[in-house]
């Protein structure tokens, strides 16, 4: 696959690479740590760490070969579009959800990025749901469709025990997971959404000068995660360079901002107030 949208990893992207390649190097040293490591559904009570911890520990060189180069395409878009505190929630919250349909649907052990990988696979399609993806560098199939085919067949092979050795019900609670949470979002009642609003109120506030707070609305719709390019292509990169900013604003507070930074706080506050 070939992704033409990101350049390079994005600082949370490149640490989670990171993290699960020192963890597999670990793992052909230290055999015993992938039994530390891995989700056993019936031991959850007594090994609770293992919901998020098995997502570091892979079976084979092609198993997290496979995760990493997922992550490397469809991750960095999102967290430059969401922040990296947002995208680390997000991937974990997938992760999470692979783990509880595993408990609910399977009772083998499990281990893997897969669930989180493909949640933040899920991210990307519904984020740029047309972007085409080059299978084998030659075959171009939009975002959603090779999503969906992926998810289509995640269920059939959980279903029907299709390679009963991949753990298709992670995958499967991957995707469902973050449907979810970008849906809540969507409808204005999930973490992410009310984040972004407190966010906005507190960074807007100060840039106007702590006044009226009639800008507060001025970037409400950057809840959503769906770029969908309604309001033009400028508005959709002045959106995105704005979720930024505000990102650095609640990381580093507003005296780190640019003069550059400081005039786009400015200009979204005259937009506002020009409709």
């Amino acid at each position: 696959m070939s992704f033409g949208i990101g350049g390079g990893m994005t600082p949370w992207v490149q640490r989670l690479v990171i993290a699960n390649a020192v963890v597999f190097l670990l793992q052909t040293v230290m055999p015993g740590l992938t039994n530390w490591l891995e989700f056993v559904p019936s031991d959850i009570l007594v090994r609770p760490w293992t919901v998020l911890t098995y997502m570091f520990a892979h079976g084979s060189f092609m198993h997290i070969a496979m995760n990493m180069l997922g992550l490397y395409f469809f991750g960095p878009p999102l967290e430059a579009r969401w922040g990296s505190k947002e995208f680390l929630k997000y991937y974990f919250i997938c992760g999470a959800g692979g783990a509880l349909l595993s408990f609910l649907f399977a009772n083998s052990p499990i281990i893997g990025a897969s669930a989180a990988v493909y949640g933040v696979m899920l991210g990307f399609a519904m984020n740029w749901p047309d972007v085409p993806i080059y299978i084998w560098a030659i075959f171009p199939v939009p975002a959603k469709v090779l999503v969906g085919l992926f998810a289509a067949f995640s269920l059939y092979s959980g279903l029907t025990g299709r390679d009963a050795g991949v753990a298709h019900f992670a995958h499967l609670g991957g995707f469902a997971a973050g449907f979810i949470y970008l849906k809540l979002d969507r409808k204005g009642g999930g973490l992410f959404t009310r984040v972004r609003k407190m966010m906005t109120k507190r960074s807007m506030n100060v840039a106007s000068g702590g006044g009226s707070g009639s800008a507060v609305n001025t970037i409400r719709m950057m809840g959503s995660a769906a770029p969908r390019g309604r309001s033009g292509s400028g508005e959709v990169e002045l959106l995105s360079e704005l979720d930024r900013v505000l990102d650095k604003i609640s990381t580093q507070g507003m005296s780190s901002l640019t003069p550059d930074e400081r005039r786009l706080l400015d200009e979204a506050s005259r937009r506002h107030r020009a409709n």
